[in-house]
């Protein structure tokens, strides 16, 4: 084995109401900082894990990814999932799988597509069971006009226009892989798929999404503020509660 010590992978779901983020923050607790305490603690050392995707405040995860390096070796690993998971008891953050990975594996940059999932609960009564899980609209959503904006959304465009003005990418142009939405009775979920994404974008796209869809733009005025990459023509931003990192592929 070589000196660099031994790298083990974390799938990780996580209920993010009531943190600051994956990343670490001075105005609260972050998700990284639950998992790195506990597993400070589990093997009496420091440990820092790197995380494949920087969600923000709010936002959920089914299938988020993380790996840390040490350099001894965890003989019994489902002990150690079971041991972590007590560790994290109530924190509403649990492992859902643990495996050993190549030295070389960086959660972050071996990521080969992210895919995050946005929730919306069409109705107009109030949530219970989905409160603080989805978006909840009011006004009647168009499908048609959702499925035609999120076709637009595919391919590789520069997304300026969705883009945070405090993101830190060097380059706004991303390739999209595909944009499906999905319809099951007062239930709407978009699918995105893309190697990367820009600080704040799924939320944006849906926010001018759900302007498109409710009848606010048109499709005209949905591609105008597209094509125009100014942040100033975007929609307000998707709430943070409706939006999961659903899955990472390596």
């Amino acid at each position: 084995m070589s000196v660099k010590g031994y790298n083990y992978l974390l799938k990780i779901e996580y209920d993010g109401t009531k943190f600051v983020g994956w990343q670490y923050q001075k105005n609260g607790t972050s998700i990284q900082e639950k998992i790195e305490k506990a597993l400070s603690k589990l093997l009496k050392l420091k440990v820092r894990v790197t995380g494949a995707g920087r969600t923000d405040k709010g936002v959920h995860a089914i299938g988020q990814y993380a790996n840390f390096k040490i350099k001894k070796k965890i003989k019994d690993e489902k002990k150690f999932l079971n041991s972590l998971n007590f560790f994290l008891n109530k924190s509403l953050i649990s492992i859902i799988k643990f495996k050993r990975k190549n030295v070389s594996f960086n959660s972050r940059f071996s990521a080969k597509e992210r895919i995050y999932e946005y929730r919306i609960i069409n109705r107009e009564g109030p949530l219970s069971l989905n409160k603080d899980k989805a978006w909840h609209i009011r006004r009647n959503l168009n499908i048609n006009l959702l499925k035609k904006g999120a076709k637009l959304l595919e391919g590789t465009h520069n997304f300026s226009t969705f883009r945070a003005s405090s993101c830190s990418a060097i380059s706004a142009i991303k390739k999209m892989n595909s944009v499906k939405v999905k319809k099951k009775g007062e239930s709407i979920i978009i699918v995105f798929k893309s190697k990367s994404f820009l600080q704040n974008q799924v939320r944006s796209m849906v926010g001018c999404l759900e302007y498109l869809s409710s009848g606010k733009w048109s499709v005209e005025k949905f591609k105008k503020a597209f094509k125009s990459k100014k942040r100033a023509q975007c929609a307000p931003p998707a709430p943070a509660h409706g939006l999961y990192l659903l899955n990472i592929k390596y």
